[in-house]
């Protein structure tokens, strides 16, 4: 019996274009995040979609068009403390919160998002 990706289980790009949708529209009024993030939202927003969807099983596009995602080397020029981990960590948790996935994979999101949101932290 062939084995799902949590990309395929999720309805693949379009649930991970519409979870980010969700969660930079927490992030364009957040007085925490906002100022780590350019004027113009779209190309984080796309690469940040297409991260998660390549991570989760999806096309291996994000890597084609820019490589291993090297996060921790990504994040450095940005200052990511405890209090930037949470709010990123608090309004990707609401927009999950919002999708229509199993309770497994909403999890298994969940974790990751808050793993690798602890493991960005570069400042004190």
């Amino acid at each position: 019996m062939p084995t799902s990706t949590l990309y395929d289980r999720v309805g693949g790009l379009d649930f991970f274009v519409t979870l980010i949708e969700r969660f930079y529209e927490a992030v364009v009024g957040d007085p925490v995040l906002r100022p780590l993030y350019p004027d113009d939202l779209d190309a984080p927003k796309a690469r940040l979609a297409g991260f998660l969807a390549q991570y989760w099983g999806g096309p291996p596009q994000y890597s084609a068009e820019r490589g291993h995602p090297r996060l921790r080397m990504r994040h450095a020029p940005f200052a990511i403390g405890q209090v930037e981990r949470d709010a990123w960590v608090r309004h990707m948790r609401a927009a999950l919160g919002s999708a229509d996935v199993s309770p497994e994979d909403a999890a298994a999101l969940a974790d990751y998002f808050e793993d690798t949101a602890t493991f960005l932290i570069n400042r004190p």
